[in-house]
């Protein structure tokens, strides 16, 4: 993830601010910059590539001044350069920016028609340029933000300079973390505590929609609706663990909710909103000529290419073999020459996986590994690496990374089903669209946290629970049900819906609850008729569906979940999110170990 740092400070600041970007580094990047005000001039000094770039930079232009921002960058909407590097200037204000402006591309053509110039390739640099519009027409810096804030869409954390204005700072949070932390006459902005704890240990983390303006004297936070708002100042504590956390009770809870941040970068990196095309880094093989593709994986990965499976047979029309990894090597698979092997991993480090990977390299498969750490082992020996950029995963039960997984294998078979003459422009700008959708659709699932917390208690007590999903939600099925064994411990199952009278149904009394996957749309009605099955029996029912179908169909359920109306192809990305939920608060309310859960580790290391 990008990582921000900013200090209005009593004392020259470029060096505390490379400090800070080092302490961020495990997020990933690959360009940095900073920018101080020095003699009424903002100093903005760039490099691409890792941190020593931009430290020579700096030893040979140095960049005075006692107050700046700077930030770490992963190359996602535009490739790795000083030009896309933050901070974003103009002459009035530079910005740094962690997240995504999903409606950047009709604010951008709006500042192309009033003439203003564009350097970059970057969706940060329009929010640089609208704050800047606000101050040449004479605002103050707060009034500038304060206009600017709600027409911006999307999942973001921003920290802005103001040439005129050597005296403070403007930070602001919308689904993407950012605190404040208290000095002796300075005031920081950063990321994390991590990247604020040689400054200060007193931090204050902002709320959604907050935005702060930040002086020496201390610091000044607004709420979405402009009201002044007190946050708590706690002491962030030295372990590093306990700054990570912020103000989440546990690891899992705070990446369930960055999720809409990091889908958004992982998206950036797969995505032209410009062009809305579909673009994947360079590709040394003809994808046009792959007739069969092999989906590698385990657990809660697996799952994410069982989605898969659906997107690339839907809309490419290749046929898709999925196998566990552990299973795959002892059934003797046969491989198709010339065909694509796709290996799905948090870690990169997975046994299972590893070999599976080698074998198919032996008998002559082209690899492609979606991964979230991109110096891991399958990174390394991949022909087409597909990073996600979900950041660290500290929870064992995945929940970031899947979605993120989710996002790249979107992209991968979107690209797929182009080069295979089986989308136009058009289906492809559609495609495009919805995906870039998904990081609001996220947050909007995440703002029913409290009702799905209030409900918990309606599990908790259950020893058998059962999930139900048709097409693409039958893994999603799985997954729920894998996450509340995970970490609450209960027997959980999955099923496709259709196949409850095929046996499952046995199962079913009054003390078993069955959690309905169930957006409205074309398989809704079959669902519905499922869930009569159960009622029949006595089964109580948690529905998630959106609002037409909570109204056809919720009425005598145990519990209902609203989700927002999306289309089918993020549906998976958003509904991953109430059964994360779900499995989170029921764990919470029986108080079993939701980060570390008993015989469970991150990366399965040995077969």
């Amino acid at each position: 993830m990008c990582g921000i740092i900013g200090i209005v400070g009593k004392e020259p600041v470029a060096e505390r601010l490379v400090d800070g970007l080092k302490r961020m580094e495990y997020r990933g990047y690959d360009s940095a910059g900073i920018c101080t005000i020095d003699g009424g001039m903002l100093i903005r000094r760039r490099a691409p590539g890792k941190l020593l770039n931009l430290v020579a930079e700096i030893e040979r232009h140095p960049a005075p001044g006692h107050i700046g921002i700077a930030h770490t960058r992963w190359a996602t909407h535009g490739a790795p350069t000083a030009s896309n590097a933050h901070p974003h200037a103009t002459d009035q204000v530079a910005l740094v920016h962690n997240g995504i402006i999903e409606n950047f591309k009709p604010l951008r053509e709006g500042l192309l028609a009033r003439g203003r110039t564009l350097e970059s390739e970057t969706d940060t640099e329009i929010v640089a340029h609208l704050v800047s519009e606000q101050i040449e027409a004479g605002l103050s810096p707060q009034d500038a933000v304060k206009a600017v804030l709600p027409q911006l869409r999307g999942a973001f954390a921003l920290a802005i300079a103001f040439r005129a204005h050597p005296d403070l700072l403007i930070g602001a949070r919308l689904g993407s973390p950012l605190v404040v932390g208290y000095g002796e006459d300075e005031t920081y902005l950063g990321s994390d505590a991590l990247a604020l704890a040689p400054l200060t240990q007193q931090i204050a983390y902002l709320d959604e929609g907050d935005w702060v303006v930040v002086t020496r004297e201390g610091a000044a936070i607004f709420d979405k609706d402009n009201n002044p708002v007190e946050r708590e100042v706690t002491t962030s504590g030295a372990s590093a663990a306990a700054i990570e956390k912020g103000n989440y009770r546990h690891f899992m809870q705070k990446e369930i909710f960055e999720q809409p941040t990091v889908v958004a970068q992982t998206l950036r990196s797969y995505l032209r909103p410009v062009e809305m095309q579909v673009a994947l880094p360079q590709i040394d093989f003809d994808i046009s000529a792959i007739d069969r593709v092999t989906i590698v994986a385990c657990g809660t990965s697996y799952y994410a290419g069982m989605v898969a499976k659906y997107w690339f047979e839907q809309f490419a029309r290749v046929p898709v073999d999925l196998d566990f990894a552990s299973e795959f090597r002892y059934r003797e698979p046969v491989l198709q020459p010339g065909g694509l092997a796709l290996f799905i991993s948090q870690s990169g480090e997975t046994a299972d996986t590893l070999a599976a990977l080698r074998h198919c390299k032996a008998e002559g498969q082209t690899i492609a590994v979606v991964v979230n750490v991109p110096t891991s082992s399958m990174a390394r020996e991949a022909d087409l690496l597909l990073p996600t950029h979900a950041g660290p995963e500290i929870g064992v039960a995945s929940t970031k990374a899947f979605t993120c997984q989710l996002a790249v294998l979107a992209a991968l078979a979107a690209h797929f089903a182009v080069k295979k003459g089986r989308l136009d422009r058009e289906a492809e700008a559609e495609v495009v669209r919805h995906l870039l959708e998904a990081p609001a659709s996220l947050n909007a699932a995440l703002a029913h946290d409290d009702e799905i917390a209030a409900m918990a208690h309606l599990i908790a007590p259950a020893r058998d629970v059962l999930y139900l999903g048709r097409g693409p939600d039958f893994p999603l099925a799985l997954e729920g049900a894998l996450k509340l064994k995970e970490i609450s411990y209960i027997h959980a199952e999955g099923y496709a819906a259709g196949e409850m009278k095929h046996g499952p149904i046995a199962l079913i009394d009054e003390a078993v609850p069955v959690i309905v996957l169930a957006p409205s749309g074309p398989l809704f009605e079959k669902t519905v008729s499922n869930m009569q099955e159960v009622r029949a029996r006595g089964g109580k029912i948690v529905l998630i569906s959106d609002k037409a179908g909570l109204e056809e169909a919720g009425e005598g359920c145990m519990a209902t979940i609203e989700m927002p109306q999306v289309h089918p192809l993020i549906a998976p990305l958003v509904y991953a999110v109430p059964v994360q939920l779900i499995a989170y608060h029921t764990a919470s309310v029986k108080g079993t170990d939701v980060d570390q859960p008993r015989n469970l580790a991150k990366s399965v290391t040995v077969e």
